[in-house]
C-alpha cells in the first residue's frame, strides 16, 4: 500500500567554506578548549591548578589545547618566575567574548541532560 508524504521543499543555499559554525567551531570546539575558558573566567590560573580541575584531561592534551587558544588570542600566558617554572593563564577580552556562547551551551545542556 503506497503511502503519501507531503515534502516540503526548500532552498538550500550553500556557505562560502568555512562557514561561520564551522568558523566557530574551529575556535571553540576541541576537546577541553570550552572548559580552559570557562576555567579561566574569573581569575588566572596556574598551569598545575588548571590541570587538577581539567581532571580527565593529561598535561599533554592540556598543553596542546592551551597553545593553540594562545595561538588564537583566547588567553595569555605568563611566567611568573624561571626557576621552578611556574606559568598562569588568563582569559583575553576576544576569549571573554566567547563566554557569552559558554554559558549558554552550559544553559543549553542542563536543560536537556539526557
Amino acid at each position: 500500500m503506497p503511502t503519501h508524504t507531503n515534502i516540503k521543499t526548500e532552498t538550500i543555499t550553500s556557505c562560502l567554506e568555512p562557514c561561520p559554525i564551522e568558523r566557530g567551531m574551529r575556535i571553540l570546539g576541541g576537546k577541553w578548549k570550552g572548559s580552559i575558558l570557562w576555567h579561566l573566567k574569573d581569575q588566572p590560573v596556574r598551569f598545575n591548578a588548571l590541570s587538577r580541575q581539567l581532571g580527565g584531561a593529561s598535561k599533554k592534551m592540556i598543553n596542546e589545547r592551551l597553545k593553540e587558544l594562545e595561538a588564537m588570542g583566547l588567553i595569555k600566558r605568563n611566567v611568573i618566575s624561571e626557576r621552578p617554572i611556574a606559568v598562569e593563564y588568563s582569559i583575553t577580552e576576544f576569549g571573554r567574548s566567547a563566554l557569552k556562547v559558554l554559558k549558554q551551551l552550559k544553559k543549553w545542556s542542563e536543560e536537556n541532560s539526557i
